[in-house]
C-alpha cells in the first residue's frame, strides 16, 4: 500500500459494546417480537463484518480520495479511485439495509445497533458514507410516504445499490429559507409532474457509483399558497424509470457544476439543473399536495441523527490517532523530574495537560456515543411498542423529538472542538497533511452548518421541542433526571458530581423560565438570541446525566467482578474518569450559560450596525 492509501482509521470496539450492551441494555430488545429474529451474536457478527469493511476498504481510500476529489467533466461526475469497488462490496455485504424493514427486503435491526455500525463506517470515510446515507434516507421516506407504484418503480434498486438519493431542498437565493423556493412543478397527469427549476448544495447530487441517482426534491405546484405550506415532495429520478424499474434516457436532470470545498471533498456536492432543456418528470410523492415539509421532515430528521454521528464518528478517531500519537511521542522531561537536566525524555501523555486533552476528547466521545445511541434505542422501544403500549410508545417518541436537536447540534459542535483538540496534542504536526487530524478538522466543520445550522436546532428546540406534548416530553425528561440525582447524590464514587449535576439542573430549569418569558412577552428577538446558549446548557446537562450513569455502571463492575483482566479493570476506570471529568470541567459551562440567558443582556440586539464596524 503505498503512503497515499495509508489507513489511519482507529477503533474502540470495547467502549462501543459498552454503551450497547451494559449501559443501554440494548438486548432488551430481542426478546420482542420486532426484533425477535436477531439476537446480540447476530449484531456482533455484523459489527465485526462492517469492522473489516471499514478497515479494508474505507480506511485506505479516505486520505486519497480527500485529495483526489470528484471531478465533473462533459456533464459526468467520477469518484475517487477505490470508492466504486467500495460501493460494489457495501452492497454485497448488505450493511445500508440493516435498519430496513423485513417487508422491503431488510435486515430490520435495531437503529441502536445501526449507530454503531456508522459510527465504524463514518469514522474510516465520511465522504465515502454520505452517498450510501442520504439512499437510506431516501429510500425510507418512499417505502412510507409513497404509492404502491413509487414503491414497486424506485424501491428495489435502492435496496440493491444500483440507484442512488439524495434530498434536494436548497436553492442558492432561499438557502435555509425553504419557503422562498422557486422550483415549480406543473400537473401532468396522474400523480406526474414536470419540474423545473435549480437546487445547489446536493450532498452525492451526482456519481458513478450507481447507474441511476432518486432525487426527492421540494418544489411548488402551480397556484399552491407562499412559504412552506405551498411546498409538495417529488421523486425526481436523474434517468427516467421504467414501470419494471429499469433506466432509460436522461429525465433532463443535469449537473451543472461541483463545489469547491473546505473539507469531504470525495463527496460530490452539486448544483443540479432540472428541465432547462426539455421536460423533466417528477412523481408527487404519495398522492396529495403541498404537505412537502410534513414528509421531508421524516428525511430530515433521520438525517440530523445521522449528521450528529458524523460528527461524533469522525471525532472518535481523530481522538484515537491522537492517543496514539500521544504514547508515542517523546518530549521534554518528567515534571516530576524538572529540577533534574539530565532527565530523559518521556511520552507526551505523561504531560499533565495532553492528559487533560485527552480526558476532555474522550469524556465527549463517549458522550457523543452514549446520547446517540440512547435516541436511537427510544426509536427502537417505539417499534417495539407502538402497538401493544402506545402510551410508552409515545413517551419513547417524545425523547426522540426533544432530543433529536441536541444530539444533532452538540454532536457537530463538539466533534469539531475534539477534532481541534486533536491537533494540539499533536502540536505541529498535526496541521500538516502527513497525519490525518488536519483532514479530520477539515471535514467535521460542515456537520453544524448543513441538515439546518445549530442555530435552527435551537430555534427548534425552544419554540417546538420544550413544548411538545403540552411539555410532558420535557417534563418526562427532568423527572429522569432528578430521579437520577435524588437517587446517587450520596453515592461514595459520583455522589460529588451528582450533586453537581443537580445544580446545573436547576439553573437550566431557571434559564428554561427565562425563555418562555420572552416568548410570552413577546421578545423574540431576545428568545432567538438566547436559543442557542440555552441548547448548549441543556446539551451538557443531558451528556453529563449519561456519563454519571455510565460511571455507576462502570463503578460497580470494576469493583464487584474479582476475576477480570487490569485491562478490563482499567476500561472500567476509565468510564468512570470520564463521567467526573466532565461533570467538574466541562458541565460547569452550564452556569456561565444560564448565568448569560437570565440576564437579560440586549448588547448583541441594540448594538448599532456601525457598532461592529464603520467601515464597509
Amino acid at each position: 500500500m503505498s503512503d497515499a492509501n495509508i489507513n489511519f482509521f482507529k477503533a474502540d470496539m470495547r467502549s462501543m459494546e459498552f454503551t450497547l450492551y451494559e449501559h443501554l441494555g440494548v438486548q432488551e430488545l430481542f426478546e420482542h417480537e420486532f426484533f425477535e429474529h436477531l439476537s446480540r451474536e447476530d449484531c456482533d457478527q455484523v459489527m465485526q463484518q462492517t469492522l473489516r469493511f471499514s478497515n479494508d476498504m474505507l480506511g485506505p481510500i479516505n486520505s486519497s480520495g480527500d485529495r483526489q476529489g470528484c471531478t465533473l467533466k462533459d456533464g459526468v461526475v467520477t469518484t475517487p479511485d477505490g470508492y466504486k469497488e467500495a460501493w460494489k462490496q457495501l452492497w454485497e455485504l448488505g450493511l445500508p439495509n440493516f435498519s430496513v424493514s423485513l417487508e422491503a427486503g431488510g435486515f430490520q435491526g435495531p437503529m441502536a445497533v445501526l449507530g454503531a455500525l456508522s459510527e465504524l463506517q463514518m469514522g474510516a470515510n465520511i465522504s465515502f458514507t454520505m452517498y450510501p446515507g442520504l439512499t437510506y434516507g431516501a429510500m425510507e421516506l418512499i417505502e412510507h410516504f409513497g404509492t404502491d407504484d413509487d414503491k414497486a418503480r424506485f424501491l428495489k434498486g435502492m435496496t440493491s445499490g444500483r440507484y442512488g438519493g439524495t434530498m434536494c431542498l436548497s436553492e442558492a437565493h432561499a438557502g435555509s429559507d425553504v419557503g422562498a423556493i422557486s422550483t415549480t412543478a406543473t400537473h401532468i397527469d396522474g400523480n406526474r409532474y414536470l419540474i423545473k427549476g435549480s437546487k445547489c448544495w446536493i450532498s452525492g447530487g451526482d456519481h458513478d457509483l450507481a447507474d441511476n441517482i432518486i432525487h426527492l426534491l421540494l418544489a411548488r405546484v402551480d397556484g399552491a399558497p407562499g412559504g412552506t405550506q405551498g411546498i409538495s415532495l417529488f421523486i425526481v429520478p436523474r434517468d427516467v424509470v421504467n414501470e419494471d424499474g429499469s433506466s432509460g434516457e436522461n429525465n433532463n436532470v443535469v449537473t451543472a457544476s461541483l463545489e469547491h470545498k473546505l473539507g469531504i471533498n470525495s463527496s460530490a456536492t452539486a448544483v443540479l439543473n432540472f428541465g432547462d432543456d426539455g421536460d423533466c418528470v417528477g412523481y408527487l410523492c404519495g398522492s396529495e399536495e403541498n404537505v412537502g415539509m410534513k414528509q421531508m421532515f421524516k428525511m430530515m430528521n433521520g438525517a440530523r441523527l445521522s449528521v450528529g454521528l458524523q460528527g461524533h464518528s469522525v471525532a472518535a478517531t481523530a481522538y484515537l490517532n491522537a492517543l496514539a500519537y500521544a504514547r508515542d511521542r517523546k518530549q521534554g522531561a518528567s515534571v516530576k523530574a524538572f529540577k533534574d537536566p539530565n532527565a530523559p525524555r518521556v511520552s507526551i501523555i505523561e504531560h499533565s495537560d495532553v492528559r487533560r486533552m485527552l480526558l476532555e476528547m474522550k469524556s465527549k466521545i463517549d458522550g457523543m456515543r452514549t446520547i446517540a445511541a440512547k435516541v436511537a434505542l427510544h426509536l427502537d422501544w417505539v417499534n417495539v411498542l407502538k402497538d401493544k403500549d402506545p402510551d410508552q410508545a409515545a413517551y419513547h417518541q417524545g425523547q426522540v423529538d426533544l432530543l433529536t436537536p441536541i444530539v444533532k447540534a452538540y454532536c457537530s459542535d463538539q466533534g469539531f472542538r475534539v477534532c481541534e483538540t486533536a491537533m494540539q496534542v499533536y502540536g505541529g504536526a498535526g496541521y500538516v497533511k502527513d497525519n490525518p487530524v488536519e483532514q479530520y478538522l477539515r471535514d467535521s466543520k460542515i456537520f453544524s452548518i448543513y441538515e439546518g445550522t445549530n442555530h435552527i436546532q435551537a430555534l427548534d428546540l425552544v419554540v417546538r421541542k420544550l413544548r411538545g406534548r403540552k411539555g410532558q416530553d420535557l417534563a418526562d425528561f427532568s423527572g429522569n433526571l432528578t430521579e437520577f440525582v435524588e437517587a446517587n447524590s450520596d453515592d461514595p464514587a459520583i455522589g460529588t458530581e451528582t450533586q453537581l449535576l443537580g445544580e446545573a439542573s436547576e439553573r437550566l430549569q431557571t434559564a428554561g423560565a427565562a425563555i418562555v418569558g420572552y416568548m410570552m412577552e413577546g421578545k423574540l428577538d431576545q428568545l432567538t438570541l438566547y436559543a442557542t446558549p440555552f441548547m448548549q446548557a441543556m446539551s451538557h446537562v443531558a451528556v453529563c446525566h449519561l456519563l454519571l450513569e455510565a460511571a455507576l455502571v462502570a463503578e460497580e463492575a470494576r469493583t464487584q467482578d474479582f476475576d477480570q483482566s487490569q485491562e478490563e479493570f482499567d476500561f472500567y476506570a476509565g468510564k468512570v474518569m470520564s463521567g467526573k471529568f466532565y461533570a467538574n470541567f466541562v458541565m460547569p459551562e452550564v452556569f456561565s450559560l444560564c448565568r448569560a440567558i437570565c440576564s437579560a443582556d440586549r448588547s448583541a440586539i441594540d448594538i448599532p450596525d456601525n457598532g461592529f464596524c464603520t467601515q464597509w
